[in-house]
């Protein structure tokens, strides 16, 4: 796909993360059922599925834009539990960052990324260390801008997210939860990997991967 991503990699996207939600469905539900209700695999698999559905419903003319814009009213709409809301601002988010760009760059990407750890932020009041969704996304984010620095590719830019994606929720495994459900459980929570940074990771490295298959 070159120096730019159109609707054709924002849709591949999400075709993608749908796939790997359920192909982790059981383990994203282990993790929350460790820590948490135990629902995030059911809903984030359930709201994915309901996304891709949304997707034959855009015209070819479509942006990645309109592409996010589906996802985010989609996941308000059938999902569950802080996720829905979480990953739908996100997505909206993202949608607003990038308007009526046909193609996104390595800066359009950025901002997206931003734009989207910032919705979660906002919608969810977490921060860095709080062992939450945003342990991930904020690696992420520094780690894609650092890239775009540094003269990255598209594909490379959504690569070095990934990483620090897969990093940061990682990292959240030693970490006591400041928020959300886990929170209740103080030091109990000590060992136990955040679902919501894992599903983040995932789909950010669903984003990557498309990317790569298609440059």
């Amino acid at each position: 796909m070159g120096e730019s991503l159109g609707a054709d990699w924002a849709r591949a996207w999400i075709i993608a993360s749908a796939e790997v939600l359920a192909d982790n469905r059981v383990a994203l539900i282990t993790l929350d059922r460790e820590i948490g209700d135990g629902d995030h695999g059911e809903n984030m698999d359930r709201g994915f599925q309901a996304a891709l559905i949304r997707l034959d419903d855009l015209p070819d003319t479509a942006t990645p834009g309109d592409v996010f814009k589906v996802v985010a009213t989609t996941l308000i709409s059938t999902v569950g539990g802080a996720a829905g809301p979480l990953y739908g601002t996100a997505f909206l988010k993202a949608s607003l960052a990038v308007g009526a760009a046909e193609r996104l760059d390595g800066p359009a990407l950025v901002l997206a990324l931003t734009a989207a750890r910032d919705g979660i932020v906002l919608r969810g009041k977490a921060e860095s260390g709080d062992k939450t969704m945003i342990d991930a996304w904020t690696p992420a984010v520094d780690a894609a801008a650092a890239a775009v620095e540094a003269g990255a590719s598209p594909h490379d830019v959504l690569r070095a997210a990934a990483d620090a994606a897969e990093r940061g929720a990682e990292a959240t495994e030693p970490l006591v939860a400041r928020k959300g459900r886990a929170s209740y459980l103080g030091e109990r929570a000590i060992g136990h990997r955040d679902p919501g940074a894992q599903s983040s990771a995932l789909l950010l490295r669903a984003a990557e991967q498309v990317a790569g298959a298609a440059s």
